[in-house]
């Protein structure tokens, strides 16, 4: 979502200027309709190397634009605890939605997902987070939301994610299963910086918010048409989370 209608959410949701949020709701809604909805799934090959652990728990973190809708998939994939939406690749101090929305602080919305690799692996959270949660092949922007803060992006947190990470960026490019180059910026994590809380569970909290409708409600039925056996209906909510 573009810098000017996200800070006028955020005035909505905190101040509750109810006649300021239905304008705004309206603007975003004609702003998705001439962008056109949610990117289209694409069925893509799961990466030939995987991470491999005997871990309980493992973390990834992951950024493909508005942080809503990426939160949104992760949570209603099984084995996924925990979907937190954050700031990553810039300083602590930066790491407000009103300061990187200028889109200079370096940072990407992102979403730290925590999974039990027993369940689901961290190969096929890359699988899921390259088919339907974002379009890989948009630099720096994805859909109506322009800016660095909207880049597609993996923060690494070991040597071998981001092996595998770029391994698996390499294979879909010479795979050409997407119409251009993927952009994804592979860089090793230097901290995640947990958003506002009126941005966690977004989503679900707010299905009838027109952006969520027109941008991010696909992504999810993507999710469970393309991926079906690690699709849950009920989502790993923030709000419900242990410990």
């Amino acid at each position: 979502m573009s810098k000017t209608s996200r800070s006028n959410l955020r005035r909505n949701l905190t101040g509750g200027v109810l006649g300021a949020f239905a304008l705004t709701a309206l603007i975003i809604a004609v702003t998705a309709v001439r962008a056109g909805a949610a990117e289209e799934a694409v069925v893509i090959p799961p990466p030939s190397i995987d991470e491999t652990t005997s871990a309980k728990t493992e973390k990834a973190v992951f950024a493909g634009g508005c942080f809503w809708g990426v939160q949104g998939v992760f949570q209603h994939v099984k084995g996924v605890t925990n979907a937190v939406s954050g700031y990553s690749g810039g300083a602590k101090e930066t790491a407000s939605y009103e300061t990187v929305s200028g889109g200079k602080t370096g940072h990407a919305e992102a979403v730290e997902v925590t999974y039990d690799p027993s369940q689901i692996s961290y190969g096929q959270l890359l699988q899921i987070f390259f088919s339907v949660a974002h379009n890989p092949t948009q630099l720096n922007f994805q859909g109506p939301d322009h800016g660095t803060q909207y880049r597609s992006a993996i923060f690494t947190l070991s040597p071998e994610q981001k092996k595998v990470a770029d391994a698996y960026v390499a294979q879909l490019d010479k795979a050409k299963v997407f119409p251009d180059k993927v952009v994804t910026e592979v860089a090793n994590l230097k901290g995640f910086f947990t958003a506002e809380a009126y941005h966690q569970d977004f989503l679900t909290l707010n299905p009838d918010y027109p952006y969520i409708v027109y941008n991010d409600l696909p992504k999810i039925e993507n999710l469970k048409t393309v991926f079906p056996e690690t699709y849950r209906d009920k989502p790993a909510l923030v709000s419900q989370a242990k410990g």
